[in-house]
C-alpha cells in the first residue's frame, strides 16, 4: 500500500476518500471514510484533532459511512491524550451521537436474557452490563469528543471559519481570507492488498476458511480483520472489513458464493463492510443476537437517517441463542458472549468431525478473569465459564492486542506448545507477533491462496447439495416445490469445459439450457459494445430453446467452466407453467445488443451484475411515442418507470424546466413507485421518443430479491440527479 507522507496543497484528497485542509490551527479533515485514520498517520502533523461532518452520513453507491469517525476519535483519546472536536449542525450532533454510543460505549439498555435459550436450562446470563462499565473505566462521552455547532451556516474555532453552503459545499476562512472550497459530498476509493489473483475462479471447498485481513483498524500496513468460512461450497463472511467485496472480485472469488454474514459486534473494525454486502446482488442472512443486531441498526439508522425497520427489510435476519445451537449450510455453531468493552459473541463450529472456533473480540488473560471476580464486576459462573473456552477444538482463530481489551499476545504465547501449534492469531499488527524461534503460535496469513483447509469426509448427499444450491440462487426458482426439486435432479447433466471452448456457436440449433455453477464465460454477439459475462448461478442458452430458432451468439468460456445442462425437451417441460417460463419469453422478446448496451452504459445501472441485468431485460417494456406529451406529471400517482433509449425528455418543478434526461437515464424516482410516493417531478418530450417501461409490480419483484439496487438508485438519481438534475 502506498502511504500519504505529506501534504502539497491546502486541500488534500485523501487515498480512501475525505479531505484534509491544512490550516493555522493545524489539519482538519472533512468527512471520514473507514480506515482514513491510515491515511493521515504518517502526516507530519499526524491525525488531525479537528473534523467536519459532511451533509451525508452514507455514501449508499459504496455502502459505507462516511462519518466513521470512531477510529480518530480513539487515537486522540488514547494516544495523543485529547478530545476530538467535529464541526456539525445540532441536528447532525445527535444523529451521531447516537452511532458513536453503539460503537463505543455500547447499547444504553441491555437485557441478555432475550439472547439465551430458555429452554436449555439453568443457564448463566452474564451482568455484562458491568463488564462493559470495568472496560469504560468512568469514561465519559464528554472526555472523548465535542461539538462545534454551526450557527447561521457558519462556526468559528480559534480563528478559523467553516462555512456550509445550501449544497452542503464547505469554505474555510482564516479572518476575511478565503483559504480553502471543499466539497460536500464525499467519495471513497477502496484502498487494499489482495495477496495473489487465482488463475482460476475460485472453488469454495468442503470446509475451509479464508483470511480477509489479520490486522486492526491502527495498523497502515495491512488489512483490517475478517474472514470467510466456507462450509458444503458456500462462504459465510464473519466481520466483513470494508472492501470485501472488491477484493474478493480482484481475487477471482465471486462474491454470489458468499451468502451469510455473521457479526460478532459493532466496533467499526467489525462491521463496516457489513452493508456493502447487503448491497450486493440478492438478500443475505445475518446471523447476530438480538442485542447485537438491534444496536447495529441503531448506528446504521442514525447513519443513513433511515428507519431501524427499513434497514431490516434489506436482509434476512436469523437471530442467534446462546445455548442454542444454530445450523448453516450443514454446520453447528455454538455461539458465546465475549468478554469485551460492548457486546461482541464468538463461537465454536464442528462440521464432518472437525472443529474451528473464534474467539472474537475478547480478553483471554486468566489474571485479569480473575481481577475481575475478586472486585465482583463478574460471577463465579461468569469465571468460570471464561475459564472453559474451548480451547480443545482443532483450529483455534484467536485476537491478541493491546489488553485491556484484547488478549496480551505475551499470555498466548505461554501457552503449552501443543496448544499453541493450533492456534491462529488475528488482529494483530506483524510487528507485534513474536519471532518464529520464540513461539509455536501462527500469524494469520490474508488472502484466497493462504485459504486454511480441512480435512472432512464428504457428506453423502455432497453431489445433490451442490445441485440444489443452483436453484437456490435462482431468484424465479424460488417458490418451487419439492417436486420440482426433484425433478430438476433427474434431468440436469453435470457439463465441463476447458478455457477457450466454444460452449454455444451462434447459428446452431439450440439443444439446452445453460447454468454456470463455476467459471466465467463471455457472450459474443454482434452490436454488443460492452462485454458481456457470466459468473456463477447466470445462466444461458435459453433464447433459440424458447423460440426455437438458431443460436444467435457465440459463448466462450472464459476460464474452465463446470455447467449444469438440461437438454430442451426437459427444460420446457419444467419451466412450463411457472414464473420462470413467463420471465423467458418476455426476455426473449425484448432482449438485444441495445437494451444490453443502455443497461452496461447507464450511470444508473452501472452498478448492476449481469445476471441483474438479464433479469431488468426480461421486464422492460418496449415504447414508442411519436409526438410531443407528458410521462409523469408531478404530484400524481406511479405506476411506471422508464429507461430513455433514444430521445430527450424534461424535467421540471413548478413548471420551471431544470433538467434534461437523455439515452440511459431514469424517468422517474424508483423510491416513489417502490414506496407508493407520488411524483416529485413532472416529466415531459417535445420530440420523438424510444423507452423501456418499468412497470411497477416488476419492479417490485426486482427490489425485493435485490434491495442493495433500491439503495444504491436512491444514491445516484435522487442525491445526484434531484438536486441538480444535471
Amino acid at each position: 500500500m502506498e502511504f500519504l507522507k505529506d501534504l502539497t496543497d491546502i486541500v488534500t484528497l485523501l487515498p480512501r476518500g475525505g479531505y484534509i485542509v491544512q490550516t493555522a490551527i493545524g489539519y482538519i479533515q472533512f468527512g471520514s471514510p473507514p480506515e482514513t485514520i491510515k491515511d493521515t498517520m504518517s502526516l507530519p502533523l499526524g491525525v488531525p484533532q479537528i473534523y467536519v461532518l459532511p451533509k451525508e452520513f452514507f455514501n449508499w453507491s459504496k455502502g459505507i459511512s462516511v462519518a466513521e469517525f470512531e477510529f480518530p476519535i480513539y487515537y486522540n483519546y488514547f494516544i495523543k491524550k485529547r478530545k476530538t472536536y467535529l464541526i456539525c449542525y445540532e441536528s447532525e450532533a445527535k444523529r451521531f451521537k447516537q452511532a458513536f454510543q453503539e460503537s463505543v460505549f455500547g447499547p444504553l439498555h441491555i437485557d441478555l436474557h432475550q439472547d439465551y435459550d430458555t429452554a436449555a436450562g439453568n443457564m448463566h446470563v452474564p451482568d455484562i452490563t458491568k463488564e462493559m462499565a470495568y472496560f469504560r473505566n468512568n469514561m465519559q462521552f464528554s472526555d472523548l469528543l465535542a461539538f462545534g455547532l454551526f450557527e447561521n451556516d457558519s462556526f468559528t474555532i480559534q480563528g478559523i471559519t467553516i462555512k456550509r453552503d445550501s449544497a452542503g459545499d464547505f469554505q474555510v476562512c482564516e479572518g476575511e481570507r478565503v483559504i480553502a472550497n471543499v466539497k460536500g459530498k464525499v467519495e471513497y476509493k477502496p484502498t487494499y492488498d489482495i495477496g495473489e489473483r487465482l488463475p482460476e475462479p475460485y472453488k469454495p471447498p468442503l470446509f475451509g476458511v479464508t483470511c480477509l485481513g489479520m490486522s486492526n483498524g491502527f495498523d497502515p500496513y495491512e488489512n483490517t480483520s475478517g474472514f470467510i468460512i466456507w462450509l458444503n461450497h458456500s462462504g459465510i463472511m464473519v466481520d466483513p472489513p470494508v472492501n470485501s467485496t472488491e477484493w474478493l472480485e480482484d481475487s477471482n472469488v465471486n462474491p454470489k458464493l458468499i451468502d451469510s454474514i455473521i457479526l460478532t459486534h459493532n466496533h467499526a473494525d467489525h462491521d463496516a463492510g457489513t452493508f456493502q454486502k447487503i448491497l450486493e446482488e440478492g438478500k443475505i442472512t445475518i446471523y447476530a443476537t438480538k442485542t447485537i443486531m438491534m444496536s447495529f441498526l441503531r448506528k446504521y439508522a442514525s447513519l443513513t437517517d433511515l428507519p431501524v425497520e427499513y434497514l431490516m427489510s434489506l436482509f434476512e435476519y436469523q437471530p442467534v441463542k446462546i445455548g442454542k445451537p444454530v445450523f448453516i449450510h450443514g454446520g453447528r455453531f455454538e455461539m458465546f458472549y465475549t468478554l469485551h468493552s460492548i457486546p461482541a459473541i464468538g463461537f465454536k463450529l464442528n462440521f464432518q468431525g472437525k472443529s474451528f472456533v473464534y474467539s472474537s473480540d475478547h480478553n483471554a488473560d486468566p489474571a485479569l478473569h480473575k481481577k475481575l471476580l475478586d472486585e465482583k464486576v463478574i460471577t463465579p459462573e461468569r469465571y468460570q465459564e471464561l475459564r472453559n473456552f474451548p480451547w480443545d477444538s482443532d483450529v483455534i482463530y484467536h485476537e491478541a492486542n493491546i489488553p485491556p481489551l484484547h488478549t496480551p499476545i505475551q499470555y498466548m504465547n505461554t501457552l503449552p506448545e501443543e496448544l499453541q501449534k493450533r492456534i491462529v492469531i488475528y488482529h494483530l499488527a506483524k510487528k507485534f507477533f513474536p519471532p518464529k524461534n520464540e513461539t509455536h503460535l501462527t500469524l494469520a496469513q490474508f488472502g484466497i491462496e493462504n485459504t486454511l483447509y480441512f480435512n472432512v469426509a464428504t457428506p453423502t448427499f455432497d453431489n445433490a447439495y451442490q445441485v440444489l444450491s443452483i436453484l437456490r440462487h435462482l431468484d424465479f426458482f424460488t417458490d418451487l416445490p419439492i417436486s420440482k426439486a426433484q425433478e430438476f435432479l433427474s434431468i440436469v447433466e453435470e457439463e465441463c469445459f476447458d478455457k477457450g471452448d466454444t460452449i454455444i456457436r451462434e447459428g446452431t440449433k439450440g439443444d439446452k439450457f445453460y447454468i454456470i455453477y463455476s467459471g466465467n464465460v463471455s457472450v459474443k454477439s454482434e452490436g454488443i459494445d460492452t462485454k458481456k459475462v457470466y459468473g456463477s448461478y447466470d445462466y444461458f442458452g435459453e433464447v433459440a430453446l424458447i423460440t426455437e430458432q438458431q443460436r444467435t451468439a457465440d459463448v466462450i468460456a472464459e476460464t474452465d467452466v463446470i455447467a449444469y445442462t438440461i437438454e430442451r425437451d426437459k427444460f420446457l417441460s419444467f419451466i412450463a407453467d411457472t414464473e420462470f417460463e413467463n420471465t423467458l419469453r418476455r426476455l426473449v422478446t425484448v432482449r438485444s445488443a441495445e437494451s444490453w448496451n443502455i443497461l452496461s452504459n447507464s450511470p444508473s445501472f452501472v452498478f448492476l451484475t449481469s445476471y441483474q441485468k438479464t433479469w431488468l431485460e426480461s421486464i422492460l417494456v418496449p415504447i414508442e411515442y411519436t409526438d410531443a406529451g407528458t410521462l409523469i406529471y408531478e404530484g400524481e400517482e406511479l405506476n411506471e418507470l422508464y429507461i430513455i433509449r433514444s430521445g430527450k425528455v424534461q424535467v421540471s418543478k413548478n413548471e420551471t424546466i431544470i433538467a434534461v434526461l437523455k439515452e440511459g437515464d431514469v424517468v422517474g424516482i424508483i423510491q416513489n413507485l417502490h414506496t407508493g410516493k407520488p411524483a416529485a417531478f413532472t416529466f415531459s418530450f417535445t420530440e420523438p421518443l424510444k423507452l423501456y417501461a418499468l412497470r411497477q409490480d416488476d419492479v417490485a419483484r426486482f427490489i425485493a430479491a435485490n434491495p442493495g439496487v433500491l439503495m444504491k438508485m436512491r444514491y445516484d438519481f435522487v442525491n445526484d440527479a434531484d438536486v441538480s438534475l444535471s
